[in-house]
């Protein structure tokens, strides 16, 4: 059984989908959470209602896109509980278009949330981690890391998000701190199922286990990783998509 009572950590964008999936199941294991997002009333709503179900929870909104942001949450978290524990990086945007037609914004923008962001939380984290030698990073990419029709800002992002993990993974491994990447592959969300039905249909045509990922399933990965279990796993790249990466 895992267990995460006393551990401290930071889901970004777990205020909805698949980030609020992997808050809730640390919190189920114990965890102390820390639900931060861009959106002030996402956060406010799932903060209160894991409140309700009793979970140990705060709140802080940032944009992992702003440097000054991201620093103000790990500072916040530090001191608070004078550690950080966990830190899944989860934050992330779509702005999908073919690469003729893709408009610089929407490089930019993809770039800036996906990888910079990813950045912009490890590294003040890291620091803490590397003081208290323990720690647990958890970077979300993504299957389109290897390459995917009308997303060229989104896999170069999460490809970055790969050799991000690795090289943190060799440098923080002798301070005890593992980093480890997730690739999901079609998860059940609340942005997937807004699909027109023959593209949630084709997606699930090419996925071995024919079905669609529950948040739970990645969350269920997350955990483990999160966990003193996993002590000795590191700079890992762990599909988690029913097969769709064969």
């Amino acid at each position: 059984m895992i267990d995460l009572t006393g551990k401290v950590a930071i889901i970004t964008g777990s205020a909805r989908g698949m980030g609020k999936g992997i808050a809730e199941k640390l919190a189920i294991l114990g965890a102390r959470v820390v639900i931060t997002d861009i959106n002030p009333e996402g956060v406010e709503i799932t903060t209160e209602e894991f409140h309700a179900k009793g979970y140990l929870v705060d709140s802080f909104v940032s944009n992992v896109a702003d440097r000054e942001q991201a620093d103000n949450l790990v500072q916040f978290v530090i001191s608070k509980y004078g550690k950080l524990d966990i830190l899944v990086n989860n934050a992330g945007i779509n702005r999908d278009a073919m690469l003729h037609k893709m408009k610089p914004e929407q490089w930019d923008s993809v770039i800036s949330v996906n990888l910079t962001g990813v950045f912009n939380c490890l590294q003040p984290a890291a620091i803490q981690m590397r003081e208290q030698k323990n720690g647990r990073i958890i970077n979300i990419s993504s299957a389109s890391w290897l390459g995917n029709i009308g997303q060229a800002n989104y896999a170069a992002a999460k490809a970055g998000v790969v050799g991000l993990t690795k090289t943190a993974a060799r440098e923080l491994a002798k301070f005890n701190v593992t980093c480890n990447a997730i690739c999901p592959g079609f998860i059940e969300t609340d942005m997937t199922r807004s699909v027109p039905e023959n593209v949630w249909d084709l997606m699930i045509s090419k996925i071995p286990m024919a079905r669609a990922g529950k948040p739970e399933d990645v969350a269920n990965c997350i955990a483990f990783l999160a966990s003193d279990q996993s002590s000795y796993i590191t700079s890992e790249v762990i599909n988690v998509g029913g097969g769709f990466i064969i």
